[in-house]
């Protein structure tokens, strides 16, 4: 298994913006040691990488998928409730959705977290 690490950061909202108005103007530069994921609250980011979550991203790892069926087999999960968790991670960065001909294959492009409050 291919591991890649994440900074994780969590500031109020308000500033997560600020800072990103303030990169886009040119104010301030991102340090390479930055996090490159925000979220907003501890409550939040504890909802994305649950245990259950950071499971399924160990096992699409762990197995490489062809599909999102294969997954749910695997995973004895329903498809419509992994295509959601899959949707989520993949906003955040977590898991890639490669489109192959008729299905979606999930990468986990990410399965270590360093996480910076």
């Amino acid at each position: 298994m291919n591991k890649r690490k994440i900074r994780i950061g969590v500031m109020p909202q308000e500033q997560i913006r600020a800072r990103a108005l303030a990169i886009a103007r040119g104010e301030y530069c991102p340090k390479p040691t930055d996090p490159k994921v925000w979220f907003p609250s501890m409550r939040s980011l504890a909802e994305v990488l649950s245990d259950k979550n950071r499971a399924l991203l160990r096992h699409i790892a762990e197995t490489h998928p062809a599909s999102l069926e294969e997954l749910a087999q695997s995973t004895g999960r329903k498809a419509s409730n992994l295509s959601r968790t899959l949707r989520t991670l993949s906003n955040y960065g977590l898991v890639e959705l490669k489109r192959d001909r008729r299905c979606v294959r999930p990468i986990a492009t990410v399965t270590e977290f360093e996480i910076r409050a």
